[in-house]
């Protein structure tokens, strides 16, 4: 399997390339020249495995120039029962009768960005190897809160790679922060950068695009990849959990093999949805495909106009990992649904990126709304989804999959469609307490007290266990400071790197 650049402008690239690479050398994502397809027949078979079986059968068709060997010593490191409380790894909870929770964060960082940043470390190395590289790898990361810290935590000590991943100062939760600022390793550090997801993403963007830092980089034996989900070998194992899911439903005996159901994702990067879409063009029998946003809802206004314009106020809101105003995975879905038309890609993102805004031909608007539905949920309606999704079922959700709840009830409304549906949850309550206990016990309940306190009192209140990773959090040694303007963040990779040259800024 080859890759090619959604931009158009590179020659086509093994897995393994584009792994180490993360992004195309003319600023493009990196996308199969083919899909895998699947049958009705070899899904059905995948009720019989576990989810790492599935996993290889999914990635071997992606990642061709592993052996099978290698495959399935990257899936069965990644996905432990140690590292994800038990063999289920993503399991599935029924929460009314024809609508199941897919839980996405049993992993070691209490998010989904776990399910693809505990094998892309595996596949990184195995790239380096197969591609010959001799330099050393230098991860640089963007983050909203999640991704960041299952980052560093997967690439902590991998021999080959350092991590550099900035997050906004204000922009994640205070667990989100500590989870980052105490992460241990000789290889990682994490930054914090005055603004917006947005403009830590811009950043990163910036730094890859500039070929005076990568010249510079080269001499010194480094050369930059992503772990963001830009990043194909970040994508592909998301894939996996959607046709996990429709397995074990036909594994409960909840649907037939062929049946059609919808598939609801909170998202802000558009990555997650994307793994979504790739699984129905692989065969998944999808029906809908319902994006979920916050208040920050760009791509429920692109989805129903098809329009992206991201000249708009940034709200801070209280699903703060999807609060985002570029979601960059679009541009995939933008080269697959216009039959990879590189030249309308490359022109949208350059109006994206000079005026702030783009429109797409009427054609691409209704192949999306023929796949997509798109709806938002703002904090009020977040809160008071949290709370009666308690009160009626005594199940409890954070704060990014009560927008996917929300969203998914406007979607029954505005449609009369009850299929069966899958709602993605993106991270443990625990992750964002204090909002959680707000909305089940009232301002009262969290008043005076720190998101580290409110671990128990949510444990005590709901009768859950607190996630091993974030037990004593707020006690661990503070081992990454640093803090940069937007403007200065290739200054700060020139530190962590120790690169004493001057760098030209890039622009």
């Amino acid at each position: 399997m080859l890759y090619r650049s959604t931009r158009g402008s590179c020659r086509s690239v093994s897995a393994a390339e584009a792994i180490k690479r993360g992004i195309a050398a003319d600023g493009g994502l990196f996308v199969p020249e083919k899909t895998v397809q699947f049958s009705l027949e070899q899904i059905a078979l995948m009720s019989e495995m576990s989810y790492q079986e599935r996993a290889i059968k999914i990635l071997e068709g992606y990642l061709d120039d592993y052996t099978p060997e290698e495959l399935s010593e990257c899936v069965n490191k990644a996905y432990t029962a140690e590292k994800f409380e038990s063999n289920d790894i993503a399991p599935l909870h029924k929460l009314y009768d024809s609508v199941n929770i897919l839980e996405l964060w049993h992993g070691p960082t209490s998010a989904f960005k776990d399910m693809a940043l505990q094998i892309l470390p595996h596949f990184l190395v195995k790239a380096l190897k197969k591609t010959g590289e001799k330099e050393e790898i230098v991860i640089l990361v963007a983050t909203s809160g999640d991704t960041g810290k299952a980052a560093l935590e997967g690439f902590k000590n991998v021999d080959g790679t350092k991590i550099i991943v900035f997050f906004p100062s204000e922009g994640v939760s205070q667990v989100q922060k500590m989870q980052m600022v105490t992460q241990e390793g000789s290889n990682v550090h994490a930054i914090a950068v005055n603004g917006n997801f947005d403009d830590a993403q811009n950043g990163v963007k910036r730094i890859f695009g500039d070929e005076d830092v990568s010249v510079l980089m080269e001499e010194h034996g480094y050369k930059f990849s992503s772990a963001n989900s830009i990043n194909w070998g970040r994508l592909v194992p998301q894939i996996v959990y959607y046709f996990s899911a429709y397995a074990d439903m036909i594994k409960n005996g909840e649907i037939k093999a062929g049946e059609k159901i919808n598939f609801v994702v909170p998202t802000g990067n558009f990555g997650n949805i994307l793994a979504a879409y790739y699984a129905m063009q692989m065969g998944l029998p999808i029906n809908k495909l319902i994006c979920a946003s916050n208040d920050n809802n760009v791509l429920t206004d692109f989805i129903n106009t098809g329009e992206y314009n991201k000249n708009r106020e940034f709200k801070k809101t209280l699903s703060p990992s999807m609060d985002i105003l570029i979601s960059s995975n679009l541009e995939r879905l933008l080269y697959l649904i216009t039959d990879d038309n590189a030249g309308k890609v490359c022109e949208w993102m350059n109006k994206l990126k000079n005026e702030g805004s783009y429109t797409v031909d009427q054609d691409t608007k209704k192949k999306i709304q023929n796949i997509f539905w798109a709806g938002y949920s703002n904090d009020s309606d977040t809160l008071k989804t949290i709370e009666s999704v308690y009160q009626e079922t005594g199940y409890v959700v954070d704060t990014h999959t009560a927008v996917a709840v929300d969203v998914y009830d406007k979607y029954v409304i505005s449609t009369s469609d009850v299929s069966k549906a899958v709602i993605v949850s993106t991270a443990s309550p625990f992750k964002f307490n204090e909002s959680v206990v707000k909305a089940i016990a009232g301002e009262e309940a969290v008043k005076g007290k720190t998101e580290f306190e409110l671990l128990s009192v949510l444990s005590e209140m709901a009768g859950l266990k607190i996630p091993n990773p974030l037990r004593e959090l707020d006690k661990k040694p503070v081992l990454h400071k640093g803090f940069c303007e937007p403007v200065n963040m290739i200054d700060m990779v020139k530190d962590a790197l120790n690169i004493q040259e001057n760098i030209k800024t890039a622009k």
